[in-house]
């Protein structure tokens, strides 16, 4: 579970970051959505899925931007 604990902190201090947890659960969620409606034929709300859906590529937009932002 270290590569858990890893992949969800920040590289600044060590500590998780909220914004990566919210991430990895609305991906997920769009994962679980996407794999019902594959096999048992369960069609979730188009907007409800769009919504998280930005969310999870604002997500990781905002995660690989900090790779890039000058450190102080």
């Amino acid at each position: 579970m270290s590569w858990m604990s890893s992949m969800l902190s920040d590289g600044d201090n060590g500590s998780v970051s909220s914004k990566r947890v919210i991430t990895v659960l609305a991906f997920i969620l769009c994962g679980v959505s996407f794999m019902l409606d594959q096999v048992m034929g369960f069609k979730a709300d188009p907007h409800l899925f769009d919504a998280m859906m930005y969310i999870v590529i604002a997500g990781l937009g905002f995660t690989a931007s900090e790779k890039f932002a000058s450190k102080k």
